[in-house]
């Protein structure tokens, strides 16, 4: 069954018992796409429609205590609170399977907020006992839209449903760091080839690599939180273009005030609404952070999927086998986790030009593709929550490293003789990395062929502590030297 709903270009029937209406059904012809819309976005709007219907509320109370109230048409009150529980359920995520409008869309989401309002007005008249479509009692423009305009309603909810987020991708940054400190701290007192251009080069260890990494990830975690103090203005009353047109005063300064009690958000009112209605640098600024993460997680997970591979011969890091590697190959693994974060770096990466694009082609008073941008924004922040989570669960808590093989491997490289150069000079530590090199012994047995340096000031000098501190001092030429 079904029933019939018009709008100003003609008529549609709507499957009688469907929550979304004419409006809805128009997108989802228009956009034939099939990419779901965020269900964190979606609820985010119900927590913003919430916020007006209870502002209109708060507005009709203070209105009947003035002689003026009859200047203001208001609807019932039975119908106030019908908007208001249904706008709850919305911001519970409920409903959410009739919200038919696709994320690639265009329209400015004039589709999203009309899905929005219908599915609202459509519960609404359910529970006053009412059919879905009835919306001479209850209509989805001038009820459930009431004071407000896609152009407020969109943007903000958008930053709402990021701040939440970023909030979680925060926190499982900090997750990641912490066990990376983990794996710094057992590896301090050990000592390990570092490589420049893929080539042996230099004494190093693992605590200094894995606190390389932690140190990236610190950064990362201040500049998300940052960049929440940058998306938290908000331009709700602002109306069409942020001038509060066609908008009570009373909305303009009450509605934000009411979301933050019903959300505990750190949202506040924007001081230049027109500006945070046709500029999205904020965005952009947020994306390129997020950007920034994911160049710091490449980075890290390309490291250990070399170190870990099979191309170095005996492995000094091994990461969990998490499946079967090969359907023909018996007992072969692949760095499965570090393939899915690189490809997640790279989804982000491509979200980042997008983002940077689409925000430059916003047009005079607003800009037509913020549907485009907040959907790959959303994407972005939900793939590095989810690479944090499974490089904690599924690869570092696991990963372990062989301290003693990578010491041996060190004492064997010519990168060793590095270490000697001010003590004995570039030539006499040449002459030790050559020998190494063509004889593959360690440079304590070379040097007892060669005898360059006394034995015992070359196991001072190749101590751990002696290599891992930073620079050396006149005392230590006086000490090592010829």
């Amino acid at each position: 069954m079904s029933r019939i709903e018009k709008d100003f270009l003609g008529e549609k029937q709507i499957f009688k018992q469907s929550l979304y209406g004419i409006h809805s059904v128009r997108a989802r012809e228009n956009f034939p796409d099939n990419t779901p819309f965020h269900a964190e976005w979606y609820m985010a709007i119900g927590q913003i429609k919430l916020a007006y219907y209870l502002t209109y509320n708060s507005f009709k109370n203070s209105l009947s205590k003035k002689s003026e109230n009859n200047l203001v048409q208001f609807f019932d009150d039975s119908i106030i609170e019908a908007l208001i529980e249904s706008a709850e359920e919305v911001a519970e995520g409920k409903y959410f399977q009739h919200f038919i409008v696709p994320a690639i869309q265009g329209g400015a989401g004039s589709s999203i907020n009309m899905n929005v309002n219908e599915i609202i007005t459509n519960v609404a008249l359910t529970k006053l006992d009412l059919d879905p479509g009835d919306y001479d009692t209850i209509d989805p423009l001038e009820y459930a839209n009431i004071f407000q305009s896609t152009n407020d309603i969109i943007p903000s909810s958008l930053k709402m449903a990021s701040i939440k987020l970023l909030v979680e991708l925060e926190d499982k940054i900090n997750g990641l760091k912490l066990d990376i400190e983990k794996l710094e701290k057992q590896s301090r007192n050990k000592l390990r080839i570092a490589y420049t251009q893929m080539e042996q080069t230099a004494p190093s260890s693992y605590a200094i690599l894995f606190d390389s990494y932690k140190e990236a990830l610190s950064r990362d975690k201040l500049r998300v939180s940052k960049c929440i103090e940058r998306i938290n203005t908000l331009n709700l009353g602002g109306g069409e273009i942020g001038t509060g047109m066609a908008v009570p005063q009373f909305f303009i300064m009450e509605v934000i005030p009411t979301l933050q009690k019903l959300t505990n958000l750190p949202v506040k009112k924007d001081e230049n609404m027109t500006d945070s209605t046709n500029n999205l640098d904020s965005l952009v600024e947020l994306h390129s952070i997020l950007k920034t993460h994911a160049v710091d997680l490449e980075k890290m997970v390309s490291d250990i999927r070399l170190l870990s591979s099979d191309l170095i011969g005996s492995k000094e890091i091994r990461i969990p086998q998490k499946q079967t590697g090969s359907i023909i190959m018996p007992e072969k693994g692949n760095p499965v986790i570090p393939e899915f974060v690189i490809s997640v770096a790279h989804k982000v990466y491509a979200n980042d030009m997008l983002v940077s694009s689409l925000s430059a082609q916003g047009c005079l008073d607003m800009n037509p593709y913020l549907p485009v941008i907040g959907n790959a924004i959303l994407d972005s922040i939900k793939l590095l929550i989810a690479a944090n989570k499974t490089l904690k669960e599924n690869m570092f808590e696991g990963l372990t490293i062989n301290n003693d093989l990578a010491e041996d491997r060190l004492y064997h490289s010519s990168a060793v003789a590095t270490a000697l150069t001010p003590f004995i000079g570039n030539t006499k530590a040449s002459k030790l990395a050559k020998e190494i090199q063509k004889s593959g012994k360690d440079i304590f047995r070379v040097n007892s062929k060669l005898k360059l340096i006394d034995p015992d000031k070359l196991e001072k000098i190749l101590s751990t502590q002696n290599i891992l501190k930073q620079g050396f001092t006149l005392n230590d030429l006086k000490d090592f030297g010829e």
